[in-house]
């Protein structure tokens, strides 16, 4: 066995141990989380961020986030989002950013009216700064993520680096999901998504964060196995969070990651000459092969329940009348909100004291893209409309960013059915802003 695939084992067993110590020992979730910010900060300071340290650190929050969310390791519910934005802020420091980030600069601009507003409007019993955090943090850490990431220039070693921070913990969330819940055919009874198999935590966030890790994963076997025995790794890796995602029931998470990987083939495809071509079509072969498998055994484990899940289905084979789980009557209650209040919205965090105050119904929305036209008004649409053509600008300057289209995807897929609940929404359209190159790049511009 190679150093290096031995290195890489080694740092999947770390991670696989974390994961099951975490379920025998719920406190050692505790140190875990304090771990990651301390070391993380350390690390990032002594190496005073020349290979962008910080993102490879906020990548592995990112991954961390959902697992110790349902562990109970973070303090605070948004601790990822604020240690992402720190430990950028301390990348920032060392390595500066780019001053064109000016998109960026005026889409934080266009969040402050609604915020001011929300001071207002929020009804008295209602705490305001949790309210407002809440709602606001997702945003803000894109948008500070993304003045660290614009026109930065990493090589593809590095973005694999990266990717890899973002995969290792997921395997921790694996791992604590198979001992969780080690037996399947007891917990599935019907088609809806399963607190039971996601850890009792939230199934669109950990199926969110699994479709992610699939992609990660499913990309390692494509650009960066160069043995049989990594591939073999990464394909039972892949696997296995490909099974653990669909078994919550929770369909958002585990679509999105499948598009990714569909959009990381076709642009391979499109930039490979014909013996790249080959090597693809065996891949893809062996890829669609074990999806197979893998959907195969999962449809008996659950007794044929999942096949009726992504059918729309109940348990007895009935089509279901909602196709989004009711999530569409809340866009549709934003969108009238914005009609209402078409300049500056309701403000942040008043869409869902509306939407109860008119339905009786106290829902968060799922989906952001409708929160923010309810809440931040016509600049809310002025700031959608930066975040989705930048990148697209982006890509015609490069169109070698294999990634770009993956990380723009996830994050258009991902707000509308999770809305930005977690840090990776955020943290991956950053990464859609980088200048990815082949090699090594020089260490006095970074971007």
């Amino acid at each position: 066995m190679k150093k290096e695939d031995l290195i890489y084992l080694n740092l999947v067993f770390f991670h696989a141990g974390i994961g099951f110590l975490a379920f025998l020992f719920p406190f050692t979730s505790k140190i875990y989380g304090y771990a990651i910010f301390i070391l993380g900060a350390y690390y990032i300071i002594k190496k005073q961020n020349k290979n962008n340290e910080a993102l490879i650190v906020a990548a592995y929050v990112v991954g961390s986030e959902v697992f110790l969310r349902m562990t109970g390791g973070n303090p605070l519910y948004e601790t990822a989002k604020y240690e992402v934005m720190v430990f950028l802020f301390i990348g920032m420091y060392f390595s500066g950013f780019s001053k064109a980030a000016i998109p960026y600069w005026l889409f934080l601009l266009l969040l402050v009216p609604s915020i001011v507003l929300s001071t207002f409007m929020l009804d008295f019993d209602t705490n305001i700064r949790t309210t407002i955090t809440f709602n606001i943090s997702g945003p803000i850490c894109l948008a500070v993520a993304s003045i660290y990431t614009f026109r930065r220039r990493i090589s593809l070693n590095q973005m694999n680096l990266i990717l890899l921070s973002i995969g290792l913990p997921i395997i921790s969330c694996m791992v604590y999901l198979t001992f969780y819940t080690p037996n399947i055919r007891e917990v599935i009874t019907g088609t809806n998504s399963s607190f039971e198999t996601s850890g009792g935590f939230g199934p669109n966030q950990v199926a969110t964060i699994l479709g992610l890790g699939m992609f990660v994963f499913f990309s390692f076997i494509i650009l960066d196995s160069r043995t049989k025995f990594r591939i073999l790794i990464n394909l039972f890796i892949a696997l296995n969070i490909t099974y653990r995602g669909m078994v919550t029931f929770s369909r958002g998470g585990m679509v999105t990651g499948f598009f990714m990987i569909v959009l990381l083939l076709l642009f391979l495809y499109s930039k490979s000459n014909f013996n790249g071509r080959v090597k693809l079509n065996y891949l893809v072969v062996l890829l669609t092969i074990a999806l197979i498998v893998t959907w195969c055994f999962t449809s008996f484990q659950t007794d044929g329940l999942i096949d009726k899940r992504y059918s729309n289905q109940d348990a007895a084979g009935r089509a279901k009348t909602s196709k989004f789980t009711g999530r569409e009557d809340v866009a549709l209650n934003e969108w009238e909100t914005f009609l209402k209040n078409p300049i500056l919205g309701v403000g942040v965090g008043k869409g869902a004291e509306v939407r109860k105050a008119e339905t009786g119904v106290e829902t968060l929305s799922h989906d952001e893209i409708t929160r923010m036209l309810a809440e931040h008004g016509s600049l809310g649409i002025i700031g959608l409309l930066i975040l989705f053509f930048t990148p697209l600008v982006l890509f015609l300057e490069n169109k070698f960013n294999m990634f770009l289209l993956c990380f723009v995807t996830f994050w258009l897929l991902s707000i509308n059915h999770a809305a930005m609940r977690t840090a990776a929404p955020s943290f991956i359209y950053s990464l859609s802003l980088l200048n990815v190159y082949f090699g090594e790049i020089s260490k006095k511009k970074v971007w």
